[in-house]
């Protein structure tokens, strides 16, 4: 296989290869919503509402093709993904504005990080964490964010990240949107019930007090209990698990990637639509 942008000893690698990351998926979309102008990208062009499992396959096609494709599976999707940000734009926001990349990449470590040392009852040391932040630089890089636009250590995205979660202020786009990705239409019907509830409690769970509030979610400490309850169960139950299983996600959604790609080298149209965020 040829060389990806990481290697099987990166931490990236190592944290984002757990399927049940997953899970934590809502809490990052939400964080990136709540920035007003992604927000608003999202609710005009996005097709979540419409067909969220698609949506989902798309996003983490992309996510896993960056940290566990070749070299040129990350840079081919990525520059389908740029093209498709390219229509995003309206009054007041553009998907490729570099502001926006810095902010969704940042979601996307913070809520990792936070959810695997939940997961697996562990806490990262602070090399620890600067070398998981500097991996995950390319999720802005690769769709073509200067990198001197992002906080150059882990010391400062962390000045960076309080700044933003005490400073932004959600929209009505943003709310429509967590309504949207917290209820979602899914085949199935009420079947579903049960996992979108775990969905919705890891979701409030894990999202930041000051947004939290904002969302206008009800936290308590009947909920907060549920929410120590459900994560201690998974953390008992999911590190146990064999590592086949828990990568499952990863290979299913790589291989779905592959095949989209595969019909782009070809020089037919791809299958899917790529993220709008």
């Amino acid at each position: 296989m040829t060389e990806g942008l990481f290697s099987d000893d990166d931490l990236i690698r190592h944290i984002t290869r757990e399927g049940a990351l997953i899970a934590a998926g809502g809490a990052a979309s939400l964080l990136q919503t709540a920035h007003p102008q992604v927000a608003q990208g999202v609710y005009d062009h996005s097709y979540t509402a419409e067909d969220p499992l698609r949506r989902l396959r798309n996003t983490m096609g992309w996510l896993y093709a960056v940290q566990f494709g070749t070299r040129k599976e990350a840079e081919t999707f990525s520059a389908l993904v740029t093209r498709g940000h390219d229509q995003v734009t309206g009054p007041g926001y553009r998907a490729n504005d570099p502001e926006l990349q810095v902010w969704v990449a940042a979601t996307l470590f913070a809520v990792a990080a936070q959810f695997y040392q939940l997961l697996f009852r562990r806490t990262f040391t602070e090399d620890e964490l600067a070398e998981f932040y500097g991996q995950t630089k390319v999720y802005a890089t690769i769709l073509g964010c200067p990198e001197e636009r992002l906080p150059a250590t882990y010391r400062d995205f962390r000045v960076y990240y309080a700044g933003m979660l005490n400073g932004l202020e959600i929209s009505d786009a943003s709310r429509a949107i967590a309504d949207q990705v917290l209820h979602p239409r899914l085949p199935g019907g009420p079947l579903n019930a049960p996992g979108l509830a775990a969905i919705r409690l890891i979701t409030a769970g894990m999202m930041p007090a000051p947004i939290r509030a904002q969302y206008g979610w009800t936290w308590n400490r009947a909920r907060e209990l549920r929410f120590r309850m459900l994560m201690g169960a998974l953390s008992v139950v999911y590190p146990r698990l064999p590592l086949r299983l828990r990568t499952l996600p990863r290979d299913y959604y790589l291989h779905t990637t592959r095949k989209m790609l595969a019909k782009v080298t070809a020089g037919r149209r791809p299958a899917i639509r790529v993220p709008s965020s």
